[in-house]
This record gives structure tokens, C-alpha cells and sequence, in this order.
């Protein structure tokens, strides 16, 4: 493929990222609002929230063949849409039951676009070279912050219904010019994988000299979960602050709405800064270092964040949170492709976006029972367990 060609790819499937980001976080910072419009309780909005997870998990099992069959590219400017139109359909719901049933759609498209779109940058990463895996992350937090801190400016001014549906609007604009980017360049792996060109570097990918894939044994296997538990406990952090922060700092702490949504905007800005300089960290540190104190970091970040009686305080424990758990996710990936390529990834991608789905509706129940800034705290327990885990499995795979 042409220099230009895998510039142009580069720059599209970044877009999609920070589209993702842009839509999720516009939709979080409006929960407090679409859970006073229907009158959920923690729990059943807990519940509800689990429709976002269901209709990711079930999208994430058929997407992988859904890119096998169509190419990564096309899976990505279709469930680009999908997100896009779901997106306004929180704010036209009044009850729990209703709002959980649109967004297991939500979900659906969330999940489809997330394995799309990261199974096209795996493709990329190897065919440059590079680690710039933390890169596509960053664009992915420049979105949410950029969507969170609109979400910021009119939550007091416009109600959720006009705030989603512009969003949706916006996003179909970018979809439309970066979806036409996209589909003008073929994939880097063939849908078959078959044979041809990229064989060579199959056999770094974990795929047979034919350009079939190669399966993994046993001990591969469970590295690999084991990798994805990883990116699981961290990701569990990011849809936890994502749905929950918010709702802390003002039912909480006494801010007001506009305040609360500046809770993840610190978070996001200071992961997409983490997620900037990954790559210089990742040569400097290498993947054991990185894991280990970014890991420390974000769990120190999030006991402050969820026990300090300040919102002051509270927004720079969010802010450490963002730094610590930035690159977590991304080395986590990385170290699972090394071990079994892009199988391997889909795998880990999976557990790991299965976190940040599953950790806002945990968060509910323990709302519930206990209270919100100690639901909190699960955050910082599943940041230590992704620090342990990062040490104990630093020479699984080979530097």
C-alpha cells in the first residue's frame, strides 16, 4: 500500500476513535438528567445501564466475522451510524425499563465499532511498525473530553433531547466525511486473510506461512485472558467514572451540573495527555514500568477522588486517575497481540470493553447497599489487581 494511503487510513480510523469518545461522553454527562427524567432509582438505572452491556457483548461475538466477511472498514462506517442515530434515543425514554432497552441498541453499535475500528489499527500498528496503538486511545479521550466539556457549557442552557440529538448530527457529518476517507482504502488484511501480501508478517501475527491462522496452545491461551483481565480492571475504572462520576460530585459533593460534567472532562483530558506521550513512554519505560506505575498511580488517584470531602480535591483525584490508568488498556492489547496477533487482541479487546460496560451497573448495586463514593473505590481495588497482575506476568511475553 502506498505511504499515502496508509497516512490517509491512519488519519481515518483516528476521527472514528475520537468520534467514539465524542458520542459516549456526550451521552454520560447527561445521566443525571435522563435519571431524574425517568425516575430510576440507582439500581434500576444500574439495570438499565446493563442494556448497554448486553448489546455490546452480543455484538462483540459477531463482529469478528461480521470483519471477516465485509472488511474492518465498512463494519466501522456502518456501526459509525448506528451510534450516531442511537445516541438521541436515551432522552425520549420515561422509565428505567424503556431507557435499558434502548440502549442495549446504544450498546450494540458501541461494541461493534469499538472491535471494528481497533482490528483495523492492529492492521495499521504492524504494517508501520510503530507502537502508536496509545495514539488511537488518545483520540479516542480527546473525544470524550471535547465532548464532555460541551456537555459542561449547555447542560444548564439545553435540555438532553437537543444536546443528543446535535451530537447525533454532528457525528453523522464526521462519519459522512470520514467513513468516505475510509472506504476508499482497502483493508491492510485481506477479509479471508488469505494468501498474497501481508504473509510475512502473518508470521509475526501469530498466522500460519499459507496466511491462515495459527491456534494457540494452552498456556497462549490463558495469557491471553489473563491480558484481557488487564484491560478489564482498567476499563472498568474508565465506565465507572464515565456514568458514575458525574452523579458523585453532585449528589455528593454539592456541585452543580455544569460542575459535575467538568468531573469527566479532567478525567478524559488528563488520560488523552497519558495516551500522547504512551509511545515515548512505552521505549523509555518498557511495558512492565508502565503497567506497574501507571497502575499505583491510578489507584491512588481514585481513593482520593472517591473519600475527599472537596470538589477541588475530587477533581484532581479524577485528573490522577485519568494520568495513571491511560496506557494501561493499550500495553494490555499490545501484549496480547504480541502473544496470539490479532485474535489475540479481539479477545482482550473484548474482556476489556466488557469491564467498561459491566463496572457502571456493579457500581449501581453497591450504590445501593453501600454508597456511591464507596462503590467508587472499586475502581482503585481493580487498578491495584491490574498492577499485581502486570508484575506477575512481566516476562510472559518476550520484549
Amino acid at each position: 500500500m502506498p505511504r499515502s494511503d496508509l497516512v490517509r487510513l491512519r488519519l481515518a480510523l483516528t476521527l472514528f476513535f475520537a468520534l467514539d469518545g465524542f458520542v459516549f461522553a456526550g451521552w454520560v454527562v447527561r445521566i443525571p438528567a435522563i435519571k431524574e427524567q425517568t425516575g430510576a432509582s440507582a439500581s434500576a438505572l444500574g439495570l438499565a445501564l446493563l442494556g448497554v452491556s448486553a448489546g455490546a457483548v452480543v455484538t462483540m461475538i459477531f463482529t469478528g466475522r461480521l470483519c471477516r466477511r465485509y472488511g474492518s472498514h465498512s463494519v466501522t462506517v456502518v456501526c459509525a451510524v448506528l451510534l450516531c442515530l442511537s445516541v438521541g434515543l436515551p432522552p425520549l425514554t420515561h422509565s428505567a425499563l424503556a431507557l435499558g432497552t434502548v440502549l442495549m441498541v446504544f450498546g450494540a453499535a458501541y461494541g461493534g465499532i469499538n472491535v471494528a475500528f481497533n482490528s483495523a489499527a492492529v492492521d495499521l500498528v504492524a504494517a508501520l511498525r510503530r507502537p502508536i496503538m496509545p495514539s488511537f486511545h488518545a483520540a479516542f479521550s480527546l473525544g470524550g473530553m471535547v465532548g464532555a466539556g460541551l456537555g459542561a457549557l449547555v447542560a444548564g442552557s439545553l435540555s438532553p433531547t437537543r444536546h443528543l440529538w446535535g451530537l447525533a448530527a454532528t457525528g453523522l457529518l464526521v462519519t459522512a466525511v470520514a467513513g468516505r476517507m475510509l472506504m476508499r482504502i482497502e483493508p491492510l488484511v485481506p477479509a479471508d486473510r488469505g494468501q498474497g501480501r501481508g504473509q510475512a508478517r502473518g508470521k509475526a501475527a501469530g498466522r500460519t506461512e499459507q496466511g491462515g491462522p495459527r491456534r494457540p496452545d494452552g498456556r497462549t491461551r490463558t495469557l491471553v485472558i489473563v491480558f484481557g483481565l488487564i484491560a478489564l480492571c482498567t476499563a472498568y475504572g474508565e465506565g465507572a467514572l464515565a456514568d458514575w462520576g458525574a452523579l458523585h460530585l453532585e449528589e455528593d459533593l454539592g456541585a452543580s451540573p455544569g460542575a459535575a460534567a467538568l468531573g469527566y472532562s479532567c478525567f478524559a483530558l488528563a488520560m488523552t495527555i497519558g495516551r500522547l506521550t504512551g509511545t515515548t513512554l512505552l521505549e523509555r519505560l518498557g511495558r512492565t514500568r508502565t503497567l506497574v506505575a501507571g497502575g499505583t498511580i491510578a489507584t491512588a488517584g481514585m481513593l482520593l477522588g472517591a473519600l475527599t470531602p472537596s470538589l477541588e480535591g475530587a477533581l484532581l483525584g479524577y485528573a490522577i486517575t485519568g494520568i495513571g490508568l491511560a496506557n494501561l488498556f493499550p500495553v494490555a492489547i499490545e501484549r496480547a497481540g504480541a502473544l496470539a496477533g490479532p485474535g489475540g487482541v479481539a479477545t482482550a479487546s473484548t474482556l476489556g470493553y466488557g469491564g467498561m460496560l459491566l463496572g457502571p451497573p456493579a457500581i449501581g448495586f453497591m450504590t445501593d447497599r453501600f454508597s456511591l463514593p464507596a462503590a467508587l473505590t472499586s475502581v482503585a481495588v481493580l487498578a491495584a489487581v491490574a498492577t499485581v497482575i502486570g508484575f506477575a506476568t512481566r516476562k510472559a511475553v518476550p520484549a
